[in-house]
């Protein structure tokens, strides 16, 4: 039987990228024996979905995936791996920063042994000295206080075998880290370095707030050492009020006669220890609040539509937006 090559693509208000990256696409995959295109249209208020339609008309290989509203990019990634059925499954980007020519070698190296192939930048054009440091910065943090061994320098675009793709469709977290999720299940790895591009068009869907709320799901899904930290700052607030005290007291008793009563245990009680009091809770709120949607056990996303899928697949969205359980 002929392979099969899953390549996965979410989109949010993309119109001006659409007809670029599927014709691109489309040529880079000629040296494939047999592929599927997974569009996944995360709810985009724009001609997206009407553009990937007229393509989906003309190529039965190009299939669409309609969210029933915006859910975000790591779940819109996740409703594309479910519902890809190749041998391989390969994440990418529609913004042209990530060339779909690299494709096919990372197909190549599937072919040598490799249960996950990671696409590593080696170079980062269009983007600012200060998503870049922070991108790194962030990555190295992740390794250090995480238990997850993801790659410093590789996002999203990655290709996975169908034993990789399997496992992490076994994994339903709520709150997901895709990035963190693949390293989690290991096996057998390769890379290919590249040049990443600028992006062809539009403007980029992670703005600060999205890049933080990612960075905190990061952390806070594969690690506790952020609870560790809030003890340890706790106790070295007690601690640091308790110095406070100590001095405010000799300051007293040797009669010092600037100081004002009660000013330094309100300053200590109310400023610092409340302040790690709150910061504390903080944390711990991430983690509850996490607990709260997993306890929901809501569906990851709902489909309005799907078009190009055929049998149980189209069957099973005709009547409902929710998820197949045996696809998920």
């Amino acid at each position: 039987m002929a392979e099969l090559h899953s390549i996965v693509v979410p989109m949010y208000n993309e119109e001006s990228v659409v007809d670029v990256f599927v014709r691109r696409a489309v040529e880079a995959f000629a040296p494939l024996p047999d592929w599927e295109l997974i569009v996944v249209d995360d709810g985009s208020s724009d001609r997206t979905y009407e553009l990937l339609r007229a393509h989906a008309g003309s190529d039965p290989r190009i299939k669409i995936v309609k969210f029933a509203r915006n859910f975000g990019h790591q779940i819109a990634i996740t409703a594309g791996i479910d519902l890809a059925g190749g041998d391989t499954v390969t994440v990418i980007d529609a913004d042209l920063q990530d060339p779909p020519e690299l494709i096919p070698a990372l197909v190549d190296e599937w072919r040598n042994g490799a249960d996950i192939v990671f696409a590593v930048r080696d170079s980062r054009a269009g983007e600012s000295w200060l998503k870049k440091a922070t991108a790194s910065w962030f990555y190295r943090v992740l390794r250090a206080l995480g238990d997850v061994d993801a790659p410093l320098d590789a996002g999203d675009f990655r290709l996975m075998s169908r034993r990789a793709t399997e496992a992490l469709r076994g994994m339903r977290e709520q709150n997901r880290y895709m990035r963190g999720m693949v390293g989690w299940v290991g096996l057998n790895r390769a890379y290919v370095t590249y040049a990443r591009d600028a992006r062809y068009a539009g403007t980029t869907k992670y703005p600060l707030a999205k890049m933080v709320r990612l960075a905190a799901n990061g952390l806070v899904s594969f690690s506790t050492r952020p609870l560790q930290i809030a003890t340890f700052l706790g106790v070295a607030a007690a601690a640091l009020g308790l110095c406070v005290g100590l001095w405010a007291i000799g300051e007293r008793l040797l009669g010092n006669p600037n100081l004002v009563p009660g000013w330094a245990s309100l300053m200590v009680a109310v400023l610092f220890v409340g302040g790690m009091q709150l910061f504390t809770l903080g944390i711990i709120g991430e983690y509850i609040g996490r607990i709260y949607d997993e306890v929901r056990q809501r569906p990851l996303y709902l489909i309005e539509e799907v078009t190009g899928f055929s049998g149980r697949i189209a069957e099973h969205f005709a009547r409902s937006p929710m998820p197949d359980e045996q696809e998920g």
